[in-house]
């Protein structure tokens, strides 16, 4: 019997493209393991889902609860987590006006037009927001009053837009140089003088000013715990004048400062008693409502007068 065997080359190219296919399937299944290893799990819960306003309504807190899943227990021990959760309120436009005093008068020098801004805002975390992650994932996250993202301002809006007047002293820049040309002084080495912000964004740091000396923005550290190697709760404290409407409450969890993935859960703000009564017929019956106020105002006045009429 002759035994027929395979030439020398024939079963080298054979084994180049076995050793080739499993190195290929390597590749792609390491990847794959890491991924599945670092996918935690996230979801949040509220003490909540409904707050009340009524005429004895002195603020509130707020607790968030949540719970990790397939985190790394090494990771936990070294504190490597860290949460950050905001709660922002609906969404409207507003006008931030520049007042200054010329001869004894106050007078507008200008304004600033923004289609969508937070009514309220409140932020807790376990750490300082700096401690936490870089400044260029903070600002697109809009992570802390600072970082809070506010729309570019359009062209000028339709009248009845809520308005914010800036106090004394508040001056537009000049200089409006782009983020681009910064970026390259900088990376060229040249010695510049810091440079002023732009307009808007001087109008928007003093509305976020004015909203935060009224308690409508507000942010804590620290106020996120871990009750177990797990379970987290955060206490958000919500003003007395908190804005009625639906609440998204968000929670952002960090592994080693990397932004790892996000959950929410809505909150709804509304009125009670008498309010919620007056609010609804305002709404639903605005002429009614109209001409009441005026027979009331006119009674009101009649009535008064009676009583404190002098003889």
């Amino acid at each position: 019997m002759h035994s027929h065997r395979r030439p020398p080359r024939a079963a080298a190219r054979v084994a180049a493209i076995v050793a080739v296919a499993a190195g290929l399937s390597a590749l792609v299944s390491a990847p794959a393991r890491a991924q599945d290893s670092s996918r935690e799990g996230f979801e949040i819960g509220l003490s909540t889902n409904k707050i009340s306003i009524g005429s004895d309504f002195s603020g509130a807190r707020l607790v968030v609860f949540g719970a990790l899943d397939n985190a790394d227990a090494k990771l936990l021990r070294q504190q490597r987590y860290d949460i950050v959760v905001v709660l922002v309120g609906p969404r409207q436009p507003a006008v931030v006006r520049e007042k200054k005093r010329t001869f004894g008068l106050w007078i507008n020098r200008g304004s600033e037009t923004f289609t969508s801004v937070p009514t309220s805002y409140s932020l807790a975390a376990t750490r300082p927001l700096a401690d936490v992650t870089r400044p260029e994932l903070r600002e697109r996250l809009s992570l802390g009053i600072k970082d809070l993202q506010l729309d570019n301002p359009p062209p000028p809006g339709p009248a009845g837009l809520s308005a914010v007047d800036l106090p004394a002293g508040e001056k537009r820049a000049q200089a409006n140089i782009s983020l681009k040309e910064r970026r390259a002084k900088s990376e060229s080495g040249a010695a510049t003088l810091p440079l002023p912000s732009r307009p808007a964004d001087q109008y928007a740091q003093a509305l976020k000013r004015i909203r935060e000396s009224k308690g409508l923005y507000n942010q804590t550290v620290g106020s996120v715990s871990f009750v177990s190697p797990t379970l987290f709760r955060a206490d958000l404290q919500l003003p007395a004048d908190l804005p009625t409407g639906t609440h998204v409450a968000r929670a952002y969890l960090f592994r080693s400062g990397v932004f790892i993935r996000e959950a929410s859960e809505p909150l709804r703000v509304v009125k009670s008693g008498i309010e919620s009564w007056i609010d609804n017929f305002a709404t639903d019956h605005g002429v009614l409502y109209g001409i009441s106020a005026v027979i009331l105002a006119i009674f009101t006045g009649w009535f008064g007068r009676l009583v404190f009429k002098r003889d």
